[in-house]
């Protein structure tokens, strides 16, 4: 009776993960969206300036006020998505690829490569992220590839570690050894066995570090040293009006509430991802 109990509660619980899972999915590709169409959907040109506009508060004319330019915030705000939101998924599929690849190769194959791998992830992994990337971006000038690049060179040591445990794990399990005596060489037993199977915490990270990623690469920018005006991204938006904070809240908190909203999307649907590849919730699918 009580494992009955138990089996309808898990039931519930996968069907209503699966439900979050959908219902996430959705607002961050619909977020995605409008970001690539962002031009498109921008009720003004959000490079036009227009003095005799500026600083005006929030209206139904500029439902996010002006800057000090005269500039439309909303449509800043729209553009400005694209560059963060598709700078940010650039930058996570590119450490996570990276990262995984040699995480796998040194958790399988160890040794010399395996050593020296770690001792340089340790390197990076000893100095605060933003800090690193600052002294890295400030070496490169500055501008979005630059910073995107900054943070590629201090980000990937996570994908490796989580790779290399997960591979270490499964280099020694029993159908490994089946597919070693069946002829398969160190190169199909990789991309074949091990790759697939280290896929999901792989996935999960990548997800949760969206938020993080997208808050760095702000901060960067926030600071000079990524996207660089007049070109439409979160961080600089903030930087150029955080002196009129006081005066002028919209100019800084229009931005800002871009950077929450994408944040908050994709850390629910990592959090959800995570939920769902929980093999306690995979055995009640």
């Amino acid at each position: 009776m009580s494992e009955g109990i138990t089996v309808r509660r898990q039931k519930r619980k996968s069907s209503h993960t699966k439900w979050k899972l959908c219902f996430f999915l959705t607002l961050v590709i619909l977020l995605m969206v409008i970001a690539l169409f962002s031009e498109q959907l921008a009720p003004y040109d959000p490079y036009e300036q227009n003095l005799m506009e500026a600083m005006q508060p929030p209206s139904t004319k500029h439902i996010m006020g002006t800057d000090q330019h005269g500039r439309d915030m909303f449509s800043r705000v729209l553009v400005g998505g694209r560059t963060s939101i598709f700078a940010t998924l650039a930058l996570v599929a590119v450490i996570a690829l990276f990262g995984t690849v040699v995480g796998t190769l040194c958790g399988y194959y160890g040794g010399r490569l395996d050593s020296l791998v770690m001792r340089i992830s340790d390197v990076c992994l000893a100095f605060p992220g933003l800090v690193f990337a600052m002294a890295v971006a400030a070496l490169l000038g500055g501008g979005i590839s630059n910073a995107v690049l900054a943070l590629a060179v201090i980000s990937w040591p996570k994908y490796s570690r989580v790779a290399r445990s997960q591979t270490l794990a499964l280099k020694t399990a029993p159908f490994i050894s089946a597919a070693r005596l069946s002829g398969c060489g160190s190169n199909q037993i990789i991309l074949r066995h091990i790759l697939p199977n280290i896929l999901g915490p792989i996935l999960v990270t990548a997800m949760l570090d969206i938020g993080t990623m997208m808050m760095e690469l702000a901060g960067l920018s926030f600071l000079g040293l990524g996207a660089k005006p007049p070109v439409a991204e979160w961080g600089n938006m903030m930087s150029s009006g955080r002196s009129m904070l006081q005066m002028y809240p919209w100019v800084v908190l229009s931005p800002g509430i871009g950077i929450f909203i994408s944040v908050a999307l994709f850390n629910l649907l990592g959090d959800t991802v995570r939920d769902y590849l929980d093999p306690r919730n995979s055995r009640s699918r």
